[in-house]
Order: structure tokens, then sequence, then C-alpha cells
């Protein structure tokens, strides 16, 4: 067995993560109270002592934890006061103990989590007896590490399982222990090659990753000064050409990507200086390392580069950069060709099914690419959207699902897990409370999940009720999926200022979910999650007098101030819905730049798909999407997407100048 790489305090940093925190356990004696502990005076009822519980074990502190819960005896939730003591005690408790937890709430949400829990640790010890036997019954299985834990598992027991895992470690923030342990478990069994830590090594080096690229420097003996070196100050690399080593040249293409990020001319210019050093490969993968930056910060000449990099080793996100690109400067035939090289697991998503067969129609395959349309056209998505307009369609409301009975609805008021779920939603719990909820969602069919969507919206828990809603496949209630609330105060401000309401609407869910108490971890309010800073700069542009700081909070306030500066930076953005929703994301300078660098006009789809920031890039499209929607809901009519989206022009072109055509 190999040494660890990473101490226990790693894994206690993911078991304590907001991922791993989640649902919890039972009432304990008196006697938990540790000698010479008080109950703290300042904890006034129950719901304060589990809130400090909470932090406790958040904190690992066993003792406050203890403290807290001997408080808490007859709490409205036992599972979650026993739950989190035992998760302070996790690195030294029994399987007894254990067993005992999972006996008396086997089947809860709560026991799942502890299991999550319990796996991470019994993988940390290499106990892989007990391991085995507690995966199967893992319901959610959602954790990356627990996966690697479960393939080092295998591999310990000489099973082969290098395909998987290369499926699987992909995405160094997910990394943690169990993946390094089976990165190097692997390449000590000879399953992992020198080019899989290479490989590696090109994914550390693309997602910054120094903590990842260091581990893998010790596999391969590369000094550690001289990876630093190559992934902090690359261009010192380029002052004299590379060795006739691997490692050498392994690190100055490393060093071509990483100066990449900030002038891939640079790295050009290095590469066409010393590209003699180099093989046919190496050349290529040299293009490809240059390539992805460039494309990231939609450099035109990325395409070039692209198509000097045909045999290099892609990670997910260069393939999918390399068609971005290809689309971006209408390569079509390009745009065929690079998504039929991407790994299946990209190939099959909607997004690239899409473009595939938007590429066929330029080839004059028609039947081919109506098919694949096909195959996506009835999901209620971006890309199912615009492959229904492809069809001949347009984007239409279905017909409303039939309405949710007294006696559908009254399983489901009680339901133990929607129960605790509306105890923490509360308490504004809102991690706790969505575990439980969606447990609790897992067996249900879809009349079950319409119900279930009626009794959030009766709770006034709104983005509850959308995302419940929104599992259905074939009964489809779009009053909950697309609600209309504070309809008079959103028309009256829209009206006010002559903005889409049904643009406005989508731009909500997708912020907030109707949210009204809504905060994101930047400090973003409201119904549409606006900035403290933007919120006070608008206040003063449409003069709203005595303006303080917790009225963006208010709904009308919120909304007022939402759709003035939505109204602003349409207006600054020549009326484009795409540029500005992408806007109101990242901010006005970011969407001005990105338009900036086109050379000629193209489609909304295409602009949206090539956002370099994947979280507005996302958003864009589900803005959009949302607006297609409500507008059909509104107008009474089917709508189009695509007109929604409309042409990005760049600053000084018309759309139908040559290059568009």
């Amino acid at each position: 067995m190999s040494k660890r790489l990473i101490g226990i305090s790693s894994i206690m940093l993911a078991l304590f993560s907001p991922v791993a925190m989640s649902t919890g356990a039972a009432e304990l004696p008196s006697s938990y109270l540790p000698v010479g502990m008080l109950p703290d005076p300042g904890l006034v009822n129950d719901d304060d002592r589990f809130m400090a519980l909470r932090d406790a074990a958040m904190h690992d502190d066993a003792k406050a934890a203890q403290m807290h819960a001997s408080q808490l005896t007859n709490y409205a939730i036992p599972s979650y006061v026993e739950y989190y003591v035992l998760r302070t005690r996790i690195r030294s408790i029994s399987a007894a103990e254990i067993q005992t937890f999972f006996k008396k709430y086997e089947g809860s949400a709560i026991a799942d989590r502890l299991r999550n829990d319990w796996l991470l640790v019994l993988g940390f010890r290499g106990d892989w007896t007990n391991f085995d036997q507690q995966l199967p019954l893992y319901v959610v299985n959602d954790d990356s590490q627990v996966k690697c834990y479960a393939l080092l598992s295998k591999a310990i027991k000489q099973q082969r399982v290098a395909v998987e895992a290369r499926a699987l470690i992909t995405s160094p923030k997910q990394y943690g222990d169990g993946c390094y342990q089976l990165i190097n478990v692997l390449y000590e069994q000879g399953q992992f090659t020198d080019a899989d830590i290479w490989a590696q090594m090109r994914i550390a080096s693309e997602s910054s990753a120094m903590p990842l690229a260091k581990r893998l420097g010790k596999m391969l003996n590369i000094p550690e000064k001289r990876l630093v070196e190559a992934m902090d100050k690359p261009a010192n690399l380029f002052k004299k050409e590379p060795a006739n080593d691997r490692i050498s040249r392994e690190l100055f293409l490393m060093a071509l990507g990483r100066a990449a990020k900030n002038d891939p001319e640079k790295s050009v210019q290095a590469l066409k200086k010393y590209a003699g050093r180099l093989n046919s490969a190496e050349k290529a993968q040299a293009w490809a390392n240059i390539a992805l930056p460039a494309s990231q910060k939609l450099q035109a000449e990325a395409l070039s580069y692209w198509k000097q990099a045909d045999s290099a080793h892609l990670s997910l996100e260069a393939y999918q950069w390399r068609t971005r690109m290809a689309l971006r400067e209408g390569d079509w035939k390009m745009v065929k060709n690079t998504i039929a090289t991407m790994p299946i697991s990209l190939k099959n998503q909607p997004t690239w099914i899409y473009w595939h067969g938007r590429a066929l129609l330029q080839e004059g395959k028609k039947e081919e690419a109506l098919a694949t349309f096909a195959s996506i056209s009835d999901q209620m998505h971006f890309y199912g959207q615009l492959a229904l307009e492809e069809r001949g369609q347009k984007i239409g409301a279905p017909v409303l699902a039939k309405p949710v009975t007294q006696e559908e609805l009254i399983p489901i008021t009680q339901n133990p897990n929607l129960q605790r779920a509306l105890k923490f939603y509360a308490m504004n719990l809102r991690f706790e409370g969505t575990r439980e909820w969606n447990w609790a969602l897992r067996s249900m069919n879809e009349r079950e999940l319409l119900a279930a969507a009626e009794f959030a919206r009766q709770n006034e828990l709104l983005d509850r009720m959308v995302n419940t809603s929104d599992k259905t496949k074939s009964d489809i209630d779009f009053n909950q999926r697309f609600p209309t609330p504070f309809n008079d105060s959103m028309y009256k401000a829209t009206q006010a200022v002559g903005v889409d309401m049904a643009w406005v609407y989508g731009l909500i869910r997708q912020e907030s979910r109707f949210a009204t108490a809504a905060k994101s971890h930047v400090g973003a309010s409201g119904l549409m999650q606006v900035m403290p800073k933007t919120a006070k700069w608008v206040a003063k542009k449409i003069g709203l007098s005595n303006y303080v700081p917790h009225q963006v909070n208010e709904v009308e306030t919120n909304i007022a101030l939402g759709t003035n500066y939505l109204n602003m930076v349409l207006t600054d953005l020549g009326g484009s819905q795409a540029l500005a929703s992408a806007a109101y994301n990242a901010g006005p300078g970011r969407p001005r730049a990105w338009r900036a660098t086109l050379t000629r006009p193209v489609e909304g789809a295409i602009f949206a798909e090539t956002i370099p920031f994947s979280e507005t890039r996302d958003y864009v499209k589900n803005v959009l999407s949302n607006a297609t929607y409500y507008a059909a809901i509104f107008e009474k009519k089917p709508q189009s997407l695509k007109n929604r989206l409309g042409i990005v022009i760049p600053k000084g072109m018309s759309a139908d100048e040559p290059e568009y055509q």
C-alpha cells in the first residue's frame, strides 16, 4: 500500500464542507454533558441551542457539541442532534455506534449523510472490508472522494479500473485524499502510465491547481523548484531551448500554456523559436496548450492554433473550447469534426447534439440533421427549444396538468422529510432543508411531485415549488414551473421603464427562484439579486429618496432597482437581451469586451455558447430560455427563442455586411 498523500485534516475539511453538512440524529442522555460545562444562558430556546450545536459540529468542537446536545433531549428533530455529536467524534467513533445510528434511522436522509461521512473515514483508514460493505447502502452516492475510494478499493484487489479512473478524475477542485491515493496506486501498479500522470499535470496546469501539480511532480521525480517555476514564472523557460529529456520538454509545454493565460502571442513566439527541439506530437500538444487560454480570451487566432493541435491530448474543457472557437469563426466543417472527436460523455450532451445538427444542416444533410434535432426537441431547456425551432416549430406553453387534488395533497403534508424540511427552512437552514426535501422526492411519481410542488407553494417556498415541478417529464404544470408572483408590482415596474416583463421574470427565476430573502455568497440580495453597491447607485440614478441598504430586500424596491438596472444595461448594449443578461450577471464591462473580440456578427446562441465564464454562459442560456416560456404564457401564443437571442454585432458593423452572409 502506498503512503498517504495528505493528512487527516483534509478529510475533515471534506466532511465539514457545505456538500458534506446536510442531515441528522437522536436523543442524548444528560451524561453527555461534560463535567464542569454549563449550558450557555444566552441560548433562550431549543432552536438557538440546536444552531449552537450545529456550529460546534462545523468547528469540530466535541465538548461544546455534547454540552448543547445534553439540553436538546426533547428536540423536534432528534436525529440531527445525535448526528452532529457523532460527527465531532467521527475519527474515533466505533463501528458499533455507527451501526446503532444506521439501524435507528434506517432509510433517512441523515443516515445516508452519516454513511457518506463514514465511508470517507473508512477509505482514509484503508478499511476496505467495512468500506465495501457500506458502499452499496450509500443512496445519494454523489461524493467524488467516495467514488475515488471505491475505485481504489478495487485496484487494491488487483482489479483493472484505469478507464473508470480517467473518466472520474477530471476536476482537481473535487480531488481529495481518495483521488490522490487512487492516482498514486494506479501509477505504482502500472495501470496509469507516465502519459496519464502528465495528462493529470496538464489538468493541474489548466486549473492552476498547484497542490495537485506538486504531488504529481513527486511521482515523476520533478524537482519542485523547476515545477513551481513552470507554473508561476513560465516565461523563464523561454530564455533558452528546452533540454532533450522528457521532463524538460513537458515543463516547456506546460509553461507555454501557463504563459498564454496572460499573453498567448508570447507563447506562440517561444514555440516557433524552439519548435525544432520538439517532435510532432509535442508540437501538437504545445499548440493545444496555447489554444485553450487563447480561446478563453476569445482571440480569433485561437482557431488557427487548434488546427495545428489535431493529435494533442485534450481535457474536457479543451474539447469544448476547440468547438466553441470553430462556432465563433463560422467554420462548420471543423465544428462537426471536433464534436466527432469528443468523449461520449460530452458528445451526448444536448449542447453538442444541437450544434452537431447545425453542422449537418450546413453540409446539406437535412434529414440527418432533423433526426438529430428530434432527439432533444422535447426537452425543456435552451438547446431543446432551439432544436424545436430548427424543426419548424415554435415554443409554447403545454397544456396544463390536471390540478392536484386534496386527496393527493394529504400524504404529502404528512411526509416526515418534508416536515423536517419546513422546520429547517423556518430556521433559515436552507442546506439541511433542501437535503430533506430532495430526499423525500426520490421515490415520488409525477403526480406526487406535483403535489409536493403545490405543498411548497402553500408554504411560500416558491424555489422548492419550481425545482420540484421541474422534475416531471410528462405531467407538466407551467403555473408551478413558471410562476408569476408579485404580478402587480412587476407590471408597474416594467411598464415604467419599458422593459420586457417576460425577460424580467425569466431573470428572477434564474436568480432567486422567487425566494425574497435569497442572498448570494457575494452579497447580492432579494428577488433580482441586486448587489449593494449597484442598488445604491441605481437608487441615486432613479431618484429614490431616503434609500437605505436594508430596503433592497423589500419586494417592490428590489424589483424597481433590478428592472431599472436591467434597462440601463440593455440600453448601453444596443438592445441585445443576450448581452444585457450577461451584463447583469458579470457586469457590463465584460460583455462589451467579449463583443469587441468578434470578427463578424454572430447568432445570439453562438455568442451565449462562447461566453468565457461558465456561470455566465449557463446564466444567459437559462434566463433567455425562461423568458421565452414566460412570453408564451403572457402572449398566449408560441414564441421564438432565436428571435429573442437575435444577432450580436461587433460595434461599428451591421448584420447585413458580407461577413455574416
